[in-house]
Formats: structure tokens, C-alpha cells, sequence
């Protein structure tokens, strides 16, 4: 279909506005980050690498970076096994109750984040600080953020196995490879691209998520974003807040965008 030239004119401009709506805040805070006035007086009357500094120095920002990538990377590792094998067994088999299960794993990431956080601090409260003794903290963080990052890999992997079929496993198995072998040598490759993708995506959500997050977080294991969170109204923290929001969104654009490369990567070599 072909669009005449107002069309076209009046995609663009939604575009324009679509896109300026969402990355000039952006573009304001990066800026701020090195504005030389404190209050943020516009437009900038110098700039200043003093507050970068001041945030690379800081505990705070320190141990909350360190603890979202602790979180992100055990909710990572523990989404790619469950993911993956839920996306196995889903796909290539068929049992009772295999659709409600395939619900059951994508519903975390359509429920509202206050929902699964009040009912992950209710198990916390209720079940595993009385019986395990185990308090709300890094652990309890991991868990939450496993809740949603599953989906992501599992919908990565359930894509690429319905894509790629399972004539080269049964043509494996017809050859005597044993199951493992078969795995080894002819499921994986084909799914590792799909699985690097969903990790990097697991890993990018998991970052940056909050909600979940503060019902899950103990006193003192704040995460990058409840960090910002917690000192964005501190007027003598809001320069390093600035530093820190630009940090938390360069990192999270990094494994968005190597995810993007690798699945269009991935795509070309499908068609070829």
C-alpha cells in the first residue's frame, strides 16, 4: 500500500512528537547532569563535571549499582533454566494442562507490579521469615524479579522452537543420538542466539524495575532505582540523582540494543 505524500507527512510528524515526548526528558537530565548550577537553572549558565564525581564517589550509588547487577544477574540465570525448560516442554510435548501452564507462566508479566509485589511480601512476612527465617533482601529480590523475567525468556525460546521445528531433533534421535546428545548437539545451537537475546532482556528489565523491588528489598539492599527513588526530593542529592538516573539508562540500553542486533542478526540468517 502506498501512502500519498500528506500521509506520510502526518506519520512523521506523530512520530516526531511520539519520540520527542519520550527521549527530550531524557536529553534534559543528561544535560543537568553537568549543569554547573545547582537549582538547574535553564539553559545551563556553565557546566560542570563536579556532580559525576560526586556520584562516582559516593557509597550510596555505589552499593545500590552493585546490588541491581547481583539482582539482575541471579534473576537472569535463574529465568534462562526455568524459562528454557518450561519452553521445552511446552513446545515440544504434548501432556494434560499444557495450556493452563502456558498461561500460568506468561500471567506474571500482565499482572500490575503492585499486585505480584503484595503478594510476594505477603509470602515473605507470612511464610518464609517465620518458617525459613529468611527476611526481605537480595534473595527475596532475585525471586521477584524471576517472577516476570521467565517470561521473557521463555517467550524468546517458544518463538525460535516453533520456528525452527523438530524435524532435526527426530532426525538426530533416528540417527541414535540419545536425548542429551541430541540436546547438545542440535537444540542448543539452534536456541542459543534465542537465549542470549531473552538473558540480555531479562537482564535489562530486572535493572531497572522498582515496583516489585520495593516490596521485596530490604532496609538495606536498595537497587539503583530505589536509590533515585529515595533521593530524588533531597535537594543536596538532586545533581548526583541526575548522574545516577543517566548511569541506570545507559545500562539499560545496552543489553536492549545488543538484544535488537542479535535477534535481527538472527532474522537475516533464517531468510538466507
Amino acid at each position: 500500500m502506498r501512502l500519498g505524500l500528506g500521509s506520510r507527512l502526518g506519520f512523521g510528524v506523530f512520530a516526531a512528537v511520539v519520540l520527542a515526548f519520550i527521549y527530550v526528558p531524557i536529553g534534559v537530565v543528561a544535560i543537568n547532569s553537568f549543569n554547573s548550577d545547582r537549582t538547574f537553572g535553564w539553559p545551563p549558565p556553565g557546566f560542570t563535571t563536579e556532580w559525576w564525581s560526586a556520584a562516582l564517589q559516593a557509597p550510596g550509588p555505589r552499593d545500590a549499582l552493585l546490588t541491581s547487577v547481583k539482582a539482575g544477574l541471579g534473576a537472569t540465570a535463574i529465568a534462562l533454566v526455568l524459562g528454557s525448560l518450561l519452553a521445552l516442554a511446552l513446545t515440544r510435548y504434548e501432556f494434560f494442562g499444557k495450556h493452563a501452564i502456558s498461561i500460568l507462566v506468561v500471567l506474571p508479566i500482565a499482572l500490575p507490579g503492585i499486585v505480584t509485589g503484595i503478594a510476594l511480601q505477603s509470602v515473605i512476612a507470612n511464610v518464609l521469615n517465620p518458617v525459613f527465617g529468611i527476611n526481605a533482601g537480595l534473595f527475596t529480590i532475585i525471586v521477584g524479579h524471576a517472577t516476570f523475567c521467565i517470561v521473557v525468556v521463555f517467550n524468546n525460546v517458544t518463538a525460535r522452537l516453533r520456528r525452527s521445528g523438530a524435524s532435526l531433533e527426530a532426525a538426530s534421535a533416528d540417527l541414535g543420538a540419545r536425548p542429551f546428545m541430541t540436546f547438545r548437539l542440535v537444540t542448543f545451537p539452534l536456541l542459543r542466539s534465542a537465549v542470549l537475546a531473552g538473558a540480555l532482556l531479562a537482564f535489562a528489565l530486572s535493572f531497572d524495575e522498582i515496583v516489585v523491588t520495593t516490596f521485596t528489598a530490604g532496609p538495606g539492599t536498595p537497587t539503583l532505582p530505589i536509590w533515585i527513588f529515595n533521593n530524588l526530593f533531597r535537594p543536596n542529592q538532586a545533581p548526583v540523582v541526575n548522574v545516577v538516573a543517566v548511569i541506570l539508562v545507559a545500562i539499560s540500553i545496552l543489553p536492549v540494543w545488543l538484544a535488537q542486533r542479535l535477534a535481527g542478526s538472527t532474522a537475516a540468517e533464517s531468510r538466507l
